[in-house]
């Protein structure tokens, strides 16, 4: 009999909850109305869109009018960086070698046009960003800064201190961005309370719909939209809504919400339990970042030294019907490998693999991977 396909990969995507599915289907269905139309379907569709955007906004404990939805995470991060440099002033970037692609990309691009200067902060040994060299590189301009900096690292899970990081902003009168699309929904948020001009959130993170996406601005900023040709999003992104996903998003955080502390504590103890496990059974396993430390609650980011058979690992994983990353979903299929362990740890000799997991996975499923690792390795 074939095994059932396990999957550890929820940092890539999560599977859509059922609750999320049921308050999405009346809006592919019955009430499919266009938001920007004036008659009674219009008005409907309308009224799901701002009753979702009063959600977020309460779990967040954000302003309604500080919450735009958006396509993801990636769409988020390029209109709150493209509009820092072009509408807020800044001509100086500071991020970091290990961000997402999302962010990456576009602070390289905008340097490459000769838009902002780019300057990257210095990683402590365990992948941490170096807040005093932060500091010193905030000193050292007198340019309007962007920091963009991820609150959690998608590939080995490190987590920034917001607030830390937002106060040297404040003190520098640099604008602040940060991607959170890993811990929306994962970890409680007073945005009222946390320095920080723009956060972004991508609801397939949190067993929510694909294609749908948050961008927090802080009320205290005001950028003009990244996409032309409509009024919608109170005149900030043009286009008609996404409203069966904004309607997912909205209810998938607020499920996310509900859950979040008996999920944070199964899960931590299902990732203990992993780590505890491939440390008794794999010969040379380590472990990357700070997964013990200020650590996402999901991600176990493990080396293993370079042979033939663990150079195949993660394709006989997936012939075992077991789903693990090498990195960033988003990147795989190139074969370069991970720009985050590159940046952290480049050692020729270990071969590493993400395991990240949700509320569905269970010590069962960690134990027949741990004897198939044993087995491939």
């Amino acid at each position: 009999m074939e095994q059932k396909r396990i999957y550890f990969d929820n940092a890539a995507t999560t599977q859509l909850s059922e609750k999320v599915l049921e308050a999405m289907l009346p809006y592919m269905r019955e009430k499919f109305g266009n938001p920007s139309s004036i008659y009674s379907y219009g008005r409907e569709s309308r009224l799901a869109i701002e009753n979702a955007r009063k959600t977020v906004a309460g779990i967040l404990h954000a302003h309604p009018a500080e919450i735009f939805f958006t396509s993801g995470g990636t769409e988020s991060s390029n209109t709150a960086i493209t509009a820092s440099v072009r509408d807020l002033g800044c001509t100086r970037i500071i991020s970091s070698t290990i961000e997402h692609h999302a962010v990456l990309h576009t602070v390289e691009y905008l340097r490459n046009r000769g838009e902002a200067e780019l300057v990257f902060v210095k990683l402590l040994p365990d992948g941490h960003v170096d807040l005093d060299n932060l500091e010193q590189l905030l000193a050292a301009s007198e340019k309007k800064t962007l920091v963009s900096l991820m609150h959690a690292n998608n590939e080995i899970g490190n987590m920034l201190d917001l607030h830390a990081v937002g106060n040297l902003c404040k003190i520098y009168g640099a604008i602040f961005h940060s991607d959170t699309v890993q811990t929306v929904g994962h970890f409680h948020f007073d945005l009222r309370n946390t320095p920080v001009h723009f956060i972004t959130g991508s609801a397939h993170k949190f067993h929510g719909p694909k294609g749908v996406g948050l961008l927090y601005i802080n009320e205290n900023v005001s950028i003009r939209p990244f996409i032309h040709g409509g009024s919608q999003e109170r005149n900030m992104r043009a286009g008609t809504e996404n409203i069966t996903g904004i309607v997912g998003f909205a209810k998938a955080l607020e499920l996310a919400t509900a859950t979040c502390r008996e999920d944070t504590i199964n899960i931590k103890e299902n990732k203990q339990h992993l780590a505890d496990q491939l440390k008794k059974h794999i010969r040379g396993v380590a472990f990357n970042g700070d997964p013990f430390g200020k650590s996402l609650y999901t991600v176990l980011n493990v080396s293993v030294p370079k042979t033939e058979k663990s150079e195949m690992l993660l394709f006989n994983l997936d012939i075992n019907n077991i789903c693990a990353s090498g990195g960033s979903a988003c990147t795989s299929g190139a074969e370069q490998g991970s720009h985050v362990i590159r940046a952290i740890n480049n050692n020729p000799n270990k071969v590493a693999v993400r395991f990240s997991l949700s509320r569905d996975n269970t010590k069962d499923e960690i134990d027949i991977l741990v004897k198939k690792m044993q087995e491939l390795i």
